[in-house]
């Protein structure tokens, strides 16, 4: 019998949740990014992933950039040499910073040893598996919750180990109408694994290389903007944030009829009087937030639909309305 192991509360050293890209990827933790085939999961991918090795800072994020990491890139769909390197190095990544696992003699899976050996040798602070399918493992039965459970486990401890994000890359399923939640292929106990899901999109048939990406779910912080981009000749260009969920981007309607979100409209008439005299610190506009009940997510959709722009004075990040029109 296994020896009984008691831990008490007071003995635990309680931490912040540290982030490689907030609200939408923490360290530590498993993301999930799931979607259709050819709707660009890999190529938005590959992009942050190079912005990352250069130490860029991330999408609509009010900061400066980070210390340039490195990455595990393992594909099972595209190979290093014709696809991944020449579009990596194309949105400027660092060559140098980017690792791949040789799965010439061995395929790969969640827990693999190689994995965690891989990370401890190239130091790297993100690990990308695309897609899930290939590497939870090849008898897993995706719909058993209790096989994807199983296979999740010693990827959660990796990442927590090693104190680094890992992202998988999922496809989803055809069942349109469903909740984004539901949407991946297999249990939904893929995404209730990851402490953070992600879907990316198509906006509109009139406007064919842009893409929304938006997120699911978050158990780690707030719900994040979704984000509008483009992927055109192999190029990804970020163009806006937005403030629809994950649902309203796969025109899902749950909400019950005619009912207002009384806390965003108080987030929009909060920011319009106190921004209207100009440009305001973030720090100031956030705390005002909190003073009137509003929450982070809340006030970042609130910005969205107002068209508030942050605006870099210094070392500060400023709030402010948009030029009358």
């Amino acid at each position: 019998m296994e020896e009984l192991k008691i831990i008490k509360a007071s003995d635990v050293d309680c931490r912040n949740i540290e982030w490689l890209w907030y609200p939408f990827i923490p360290y530590g933790k498993v993301t999930v990014l799931q979607g259709d085939s050819g709707d660009g999961k890999s190529l938005m991918i590959l992009k942050l992933a190079a912005m990352l090795t250069q130490g860029e800072p991330m999408p609509f994020t009010d900061g400066d950039g980070q210390t340039p990491i490195n990455v595990i890139y393992q594909s099972s769909e595209d190979d290093a040499d014709d696809t991944i390197v020449p579009r990596f190095m194309e949105s400027g990544g660092n060559p140098d910073r980017l690792f791949f696992i040789s799965e010439k003699e061995k395929f790969l899976s969640f827990s693999d040893e190689r994995l965690l050996t891989a990370l401890e040798q190239t130091q790297a602070r993100l690990i990308i598996l695309d897609p899930l399918s290939a590497y939870i493992g090849e008898s897993t039965q995706l719909n058993s919750a209790n096989a994807v459970r199983a296979q999740f486990r010693p990827l959660i401890e990796i990442a927590k180990k090693q104190r680094c994000a890992i992202l998988i890359i999922h496809h989803q399923n055809k069942q349109i109408g469903q909740k984004a939640i539901n949407r991946g292929s297999g249990s939904v106990d893929v995404i209730a694994a990851a402490r953070s899901a992600l879907i990316i999109a198509r906006t509109s048939r009139d406007r064919p290389d842009e893409r929304i990406l938006a997120q699911v779910k978050c158990n780690v912080g707030p719900t994040g903007n979704a984000i509008v981009f483009s992927v055109s000749n192999g190029e990804v260009e970020w163009i806006r944030e937005d403030a629809r969920t994950a649902d309203e981007v796969l025109g899902n309607t749950f909400s019950e009829p005619g009912r207002h979100d009384t806390q965003l409209q108080t987030a929009k008439e909060t920011l319009r009087q106190f921004l209207s005299a100009g440009p305001r610190p973030q720090q100031e506009v956030m705390y005002m937030m909190k003073a009137a009940g509003v929450g982070e997510s809340t006030a970042k959709k609130a910005k969205a639909q107002l068209e508030i722009r942050s605006v870099k004075q210094g070392s500060m990040w400023f709030w402010s309305l948009p030029d009358p029109v």
